[in-house]
């Protein structure tokens, strides 16, 4: 009995002592050992199933049947027809060395000045680059003068079930900025933020939208959102948003 074996190598991996060895382990047995005799879990003398399905099984006809060799055979076809040959056009696998050589060194020098260009992108964009989150850390400090949720919003969220904790989005709207830029309100609820004075809270700016949004949690979302309008100076209101329910409250 004979094996044909096709082994693909780069052309300067030629070595023929390299590719011989390679060639030996790819025909070695693979090590086995005996399986010990299985021994059933269940009462079994031969003469009947220890498990009897409790419906019959289905009644395949026979055009059923014609249908499955038919799409057997066309599928045999194709896989016939299918290369598995995985060097087909590539470069790297052609005899030709200089081209080889010649591949690589483009293929380097290409890399270099790819991740060149890369890093001053990158140092031209951490100069230009505009923050999108913010994230206040967490704080006691700052929970100590909050004050009982209102009666307006009490009923709400118990009609809701909502738990204290759920979280709450203030939509900051550009028509609210009171002749303030996006930008700047966003500037501003970042230094807010960094000093830990929103609890629980984090923050993105949706440019496209012109709009931020804030995320707290119920129990504060009063709090916060009287210091919003505060420290921000935002004229008209601002809506409580809970996901799933829409605006649940206004200020």
């Amino acid at each position: 009995m004979t094996t044909e074996i096709i082994l693909h190598y780069r052309a300067y991996e030629s070595d023929p002592t390299q590719l011989l060895k390679i060639a030996e382990k790819a025909i070695q047995d693979f090590p086995t050992r005996p399986l010990s005799r299985f021994i059933p879990w269940f009462p079994h003398d031969g003469s009947k199933l220890p498990l009897k399905p409790k419906r019959s099984p289905p009644v395949i006809s026979e055009e059923a049947t014609e249908d499955v060799k038919q799409h057997l055979a066309i599928s045999e076809r194709d896989v016939k027809s299918q290369s598995y040959d995985c060097t087909v056009a590539l470069l790297e696998f052609q005899p030709n060395l200089k081209e080889k050589k010649h591949l690589i060194r483009s293929h380097t020098l290409n890399e270099q000045t790819t991740s060149g260009n890369r890093d001053k992108q990158s140092e031209k964009g951490k100069q230009h680059e505009k923050r999108s989150w913010s994230v206040s850390l967490s704080s006691k400090n700052c929970t100590e003068d909050i004050f009982p949720l209102s009666k307006n919003l009490q009923d709400s969220i118990k009609a809701l079930g909502l738990h204290l904790f759920y979280r709450a989005r203030w939509t900051v709207d550009q028509t609210v900025c009171n002749n303030q830029t996006l930008e700047d309100i966003w500037a501003k609820l970042n230094r807010i933020i960094r000093h830990n004075e929103l609890p629980s809270c984090n923050a993105t700016i949706q440019r496209h939208l012109g709009q931020i949004w804030v995320f707290c949690d119920i129990m504060y979302c009063e709090y916060v959102g009287n210091l919003l309008k505060g420290r921000l100076a935002l004229t008209g209101k601002i809506n409580l948003f809970v996901h799933k329910h829409g605006i649940i409250f206004s200020m």
